[in-house]
C-alpha cells in the first residue's frame, strides 16, 4: 500500500533526547506557573528570533486574544478574510467588530489602500496577518496607524524567523503574534508567543495570561489562564537545536517544486522577494483553470484520490462563515481578490521529513492532470 502524504508534519526530535527534560520536570515537580523552563525559553527565543521581549502561551489563539486586552482595543479592528478562522475570532472574544478589507493579489496581505478606505471614527486597531510567512507592507500599514492613531497587531502565526533586510519582522508594529501549533514550522505541541516592544507591555501581557495576578494578592485586570506549561517549554528548548537545519531542508523542499513546476502554464508559485529570510513555512500554488485545463477543485481531488493530503488554504475565507456573513464588509464584491485567490489556492505538502520519492508523487500529479 501506499503510504498518504499529509500536508504538514511536526517536527519531532529523537524521542531520547527529550527524556532529559521530562526527568528534571518529573525530579522538581514544577509543571506550570512560569517555572524554570518557560522562563528559559522566553530568553532563548527572544535571542533566536532577534526581539527584545516575549512572552510564551499556551497556544496562539489566547496570545491574539490577550493581545487585543493588552492594547486596550476597542470598537472596530481592520483585519483581513484571507487566514485562519482564529484571526477574527480573536477579535469576536474582545466583543469587537473586525471589519474585512481585500488583499493584495501579490503578497495575499492586507492592501494598503483598502485598509485607509475602511477606517472610520470607531476604527482603532489593524490586525494584518503575514501570510505564508511573507512579510505586509510594514511601512505602509505604519505610516497609515501613525496617520489615524491606529495600534497594529501583527498575526505572525506564519512569520517564525523571517527576515526582512536582516531585521526580525517581528519588530514591527506594537505587538507580533506567534503560533507554535503542531502544524507550524517551530512547534512546542501546541502553543503561542506575544512579542512587544517594551517592558511595561510586557508586564501587562504576563499579568493577563494569569488571570491578571501582578502579585499573589493583587489582580489588576480580568485576565486568562493562557500560560504556557514546562513540558511545552521544555520541548521548545529542544526544537531550538533543530529549528535551523529544519528550515534549511523546507528551502530544499520549496526550490525542488518550484524547479519541477515553474514552466507548468495555468501553476503560480510564490516568489519571495531576494532581501527576503522565508521560512518555507507553505508551498502554496495557484491554479488557473483556464490555462492549467482544470480548475483548483478538480485538481484537488486528483490529489485526493492518491491519498495526498493537499489543503486549500484559505478557503472558504472567514468572512464567508456565519458569524461573519452580516458584515457589510464581508459581501464578496467588497471582496474580489480574496474571493477569487480563496477559489484558486492550494497549498502541496511541505516539511522536514518529506522524502524525494514522496514530492515526485505530488509533482508527478500535476503533470498528470495537466496532460490529461
Amino acid at each position: 500500500m501506499v503510504k498518504p502524504i499529509p500536508v504538514t508534519s511536526p517536527l519531532l526530535p529523537p524521542l531520547e533526547s527529550y527524556v532529559p527534560y521530562l526527568e528534571q520536570i518529573w525530579e522538581s515537580r514544577f509543571l506550570t506557573n512560569c517555572g524554570r523552563f518557560h522562563q528559559q525559553l522566553e530568553q532563548e527565543l527572544a535571542n533566536h528570533l532577534g526581539v527584545r521581549y516575549i512572552s510564551l502561551f499556551s497556544n496562539g489563539t489566547l496570545a491574539l486574544v490577550t493581545a487585543l486586552q493588552a492594547l486596550r482595543i476597542t470598537g472596530e479592528v481592520i483585519t483581513t478574510p484571507y487566514s485562519f478562522v482564529a484571526t477574527a475570532h480573536s477579535v469576536l472574544w474582545n466583543n469587537l467588530k473586525p471589519v474585512f478589507v481585500d488583499i493584495d493579489p501579490h503578497t495575499n496581505n492586507l492592501d494598503p489602500q483598502r485598509i485607509v478606505e475602511a477606517i472610520t471614527p470607531n476604527t482603532t486597531a489593524i490586525l494584518p496577518v503575514h501570510c505564508y510567512g511573507i512579510p505586509c507592507d510594514l511601512e505602509e500599514i505604519q505610516a497609515i496607524a501613525d496617520t489615524y492613531g491606529l495600534k497594529v497587531i501583527y498575526d505572525a502565526a506564519h512569520a517564525f524567523g523571517v527576515r526582512w533586510h536582516g531585521e526580525s519582522i517581528l519588530n514591527h508594529g506594537d505587538v507580533s503574534v506567534l503560533s507554535f501549533h503542531a502544524t507550524k514550522v517551530f512547534n512546542t505541541f501546541e502553543g503561542g508567543a506575544i512579542v512587544c516592544q517594551d517592558e511595561k507591555t510586557k508586564r501587562r501581557i504576563d499579568y493577563l495570561k494569569n488571570f491578571g495576578f501582578a502579585d499573589e494578592i493583587t489582580v489588576v485586570a480580568p485576565g486568562i489562564n493562557g500560560k504556557m506549561n514546562e513540558l511545552q517549554a521544555a520541548f521548545g528548548l529542544l526544537q531550538l537545536r533543530y529549528i535551523d537545519q529544519a528550515l534549511v531542508t523546507r528551502r530544499q523542499i520549496f526550490e525542488r517544486y518550484r524547479s519541477a513546476l515553474q514552466d507548468v502554464p495555468g501553476i503560480d508559485l510564490i516568489a519571495p522577494a531576494h532581501d527576503l529570510d522565508w521560512n518555507y513555512a507553505y508551498c502554496p500554488i495557484m491554479v488557473d483553470s483556464e490555462t492549467f485545463g482544470i480548475d483548483r477543485d478538480a485538481l484537488y481531488d486528483r490529489f485526493r484520490e492518491q491519498d495526498i493530503l493537499v489543503r486549500r488554504y484559505f478557503y472558504p475565507l472567514i468572512s464567508e462563515f456565519p458569524m461573519y456573513r452580516n458584515l457589510d464588509s464581508a459581501r464578496p464584491d467588497r471582496l474580489p481578490i480574496a474571493t477569487r485567490t480563496s477559489r484558486r489556492v492550494l497549498c502541496l505538502p511541505i516539511y522536514p521529513d518529506l522524502d524525494i520519492v514522496s514530492q515526485e508523487r505530488i509533482i508527478s500529479v500535476i503533470h498528470a492532470a495537466r496532460q490529461s
